[in-house]
């Protein structure tokens, strides 16, 4: 069965970018797949979790992500490259855990990946690694500086 044209057209890959984060912080599904391109090669990897392949894929494991409510991710760190019909965007995801213990940041190492088609710009690959606890100490994490 055909995967249904993405409902929005993102005129941007940061207009793409920040609905996906709207969503998560909303649980809201719908606009999160918008924000995912159509194609089957789409890609997701999930902090110590399994490489993901296919709209189906995708879909189904962030509905179990958002089934447990709202996720508060705050982006930072932005560092982005971006050409005519691609742009690679490498951030941390500072995630906000709600524990028995109180409130926890934990950080994530993320590369979302957008495709400009005939919709728009949309996100083919999201990928999210735990980051070291420190990542102020980390010298080579800083996007400004050239090599």
């Amino acid at each position: 069965m055909p995967k249904p044209a993405p409902s929005a057209n993102y005129a941007t890959p940061d207009e793409a970018e920040h609905a996906f984060y709207e969503a998560l912080e909303h649980a809201d599904l719908a606009l999160l797949m918008s924000v995912w391109a159509e194609d089957e090669e789409i890609a997701c990897i999930h902090p110590g979790g399994s490489r993901l392949v296919g709209h189906d894929a995708v879909k189904q494991a962030w509905a179990e992500i958002l089934g447990n409510g709202p996720v508060s991710i705050r982006p930072t760190r932005r560092h982005a490259l971006q050409s005519l019909m691609g742009a690679v965007h490498t951030l941390v995801e500072q995630v906000v855990v709600e524990t028995r213990e109180g409130t926890q940041v934990v950080n994530c190492y993320t590369t979302n990946v957008f495709h400009k088609g005939a919709t728009g710009w949309h996100m083919v690959l999201h990928h999210a690694s735990q980051a070291p606890d420190d990542i102020d100490a980390d010298e080579h994490d800083v996007p400004d500086m050239l090599h």
